[in-house]
């Protein structure tokens, strides 16, 4: 996508979104407030931030270590994390991120040194309806496709909350996911053994017959032809709200 390519050194870019926030909060009108926490995002602007070697997760900045994140994530692609504000200094730089992360608890958020990580944006969002069974994706706050899905079981039910895509992972598509699959910063709130904690995603099927059912462990299933539209649509980063 051309604004995910466009932010993927942003910071500059950031620090002039963070002296406009500040204005419009009535700070100092040249500058934003160094040591300030500003939220970022928006309905058609989202950010996120993919590891360079290794970053560290505190819970305040620069303080209360908790988790560490290599370059890449266990299926070996690159660790992405969602990004929810940031830190900055006199110039308007950031110099913590306030992140989402991918690990349980569901929507756990820490800090990490904005120097451990590059800096991308996505226009992309999407919002899945548990009850209705409803997919929506939508581009710079345009609704561009709208789909049934099957969701979890009772037994298994689809977490709900705010998340992003954490991973794009290509698949055998006469496989049980498709073609592919959207992996979510959101964890199975039951089947805490299965490999990896149980990780969420949206993704095919080869059970085409479930959709629009309450059938999955918990994943948001797409009918393949429809998953191909929306995994080549949604970048990496783009957040993903789970509503019951």
């Amino acid at each position: 996508m051309k604004v995910r390519k466009a932010f993927a050194c942003g910071f500059l870019v950031l620090a002039a979104a963070l002296v406009a926030d500040a204005k419009s909060q009535g700070a100092t009108p040249a500058r934003c407030v160094a040591g300030k926490l500003y939220g970022l995002g928006t309905q058609k602007l989202a950010y996120y931030a993919e590891v360079k070697a290794v970053a560290t997760a505190y819970r305040q900045p620069g303080a209360g270590a908790f988790a560490n994140f290599g370059r890449v994530n266990a299926n070996r692609v690159p660790t992405v994390l969602g990004v929810r504000g940031a830190v900055v200094g006199p110039d308007c730089l950031p110099r913590w991120l306030r992140v989402q992360l991918p690990r349980r608890p569901n929507g756990v958020t820490g800090y990490v040194s904005a120097g451990d990580v590059e800096l991308g944006a996505v226009a992309t969002r999407i919002s899945v309806d548990l009850s209705a069974r409803r997919l929506a994706l939508y581009d710079h706050g345009r609704e561009v496709l709208d789909a049934t899905v099957a969701v979890g079981a009772p037994s298994t039910p689809s977490p709900t909350g705010s998340f992003y895509v954490n991973q794009k992972l290509r698949a055998d598509p006469r496989g049980p996911f498709g073609p592919g699959a959207l992996g979510v910063s959101a964890f199975s709130p039951v089947l805490t053994g299965w490999t990896q904690g149980g990780p969420i995603a949206i993704h095919g099927t080869n059970d085409p017959s479930s959709i629009g059912r309450a059938a999955s462990n918990g994943c948001i299933r797409l009918p393949n032809a429809i998953f191909a539209r929306v995994y080549a649509l949604a970048a990496t980063g783009t957040p993903v709200v789970i509503r019951a």
